[in-house]
């Protein structure tokens, strides 16, 4: 790093800008295998937090590698490099006040560490994506584990190459057989009474 730049401390700082969105910020890290239902349910939990007035944005795995990440590929240290990057986008955004949607396959646990101890405590919440190996693939949404099978695709995320699931997630949610609108409402049941946002009547 180079010794001629230095922090620049902000006139507004988190709190305020919090309360002027009239809810915390905080990152919700959605992780696991693909085809488990991360996007889908993200982008669920957006859209009802929208719909109360509350400010979002959603992080996706394909998209930040359309962008921010395009140079990178799927080695051991890009993915890590990669993870690193949405932490710190992470990190600005929660700096806004906003409430952050992460969803990334994020295998290895101490790359989601790295992510948690950047934050300040309790704005990181992470939500594993429980759904099994043998459901995810019997989706096969985007076919990529049927050319992991077939060899074409080297280093894929649960055939072979390992998922490293959460010891200690803040929310464990399996898919197979819930709603959509079911896995989401875990989420928002969540947000509140950590209260992070404020309570609705149901």
């Amino acid at each position: 790093m180079s010794e001629n730049i230095q922090r620049q401390e902000y006139l507004v700082n988190r709190v305020e800008r919090e309360t002027n969105n009239g809810h915390r910020g905080v990152v919700v890290w959605f992780t696991g295998l693909s085809g488990a239902g991360k996007s889908t349910i993200a982008a669920a939990v957006e859209q009802e937090l929208t719909k109360r007035g509350l400010h979002t944005y959603s992080l996706d795995g394909d998209n930040i590698r359309f962008g921010l990440c395009q140079d990178l590929g799927f080695s051991a240290n890009d993915r890590a490099e990669n993870i690193r990057r949405i932490g710190e986008v992470a990190a600005l955004m929660l700096d806004a006040g906003l409430i952050v949607l992460s969803a990334f396959i994020s295998p290895a646990r101490a790359h989601r560490d790295a992510v948690r101890k950047r934050l300040p405590e309790g704005c990181f919440i992470e939500v594993h994506v429980a759904t099994s190996l043998e459901a995810c693939e019997a989706r096969d949404v985007k076919g990529l584990y049927a050319k992991a099978r077939a060899g074409e695709i080297k280093g894929f995320t649960g055939i072979d190459d390992p998922y490293e699931a959460p010891e200690n997630a803040e929310l464990c949610i399996d898919t197979a057989g819930k709603t959509v609108d079911a896995c989401v409402q875990e989420v928002i049941r969540l947000l509140e009474t950590r209260n992070i946002i404020p309570f609705q009547l149901r």
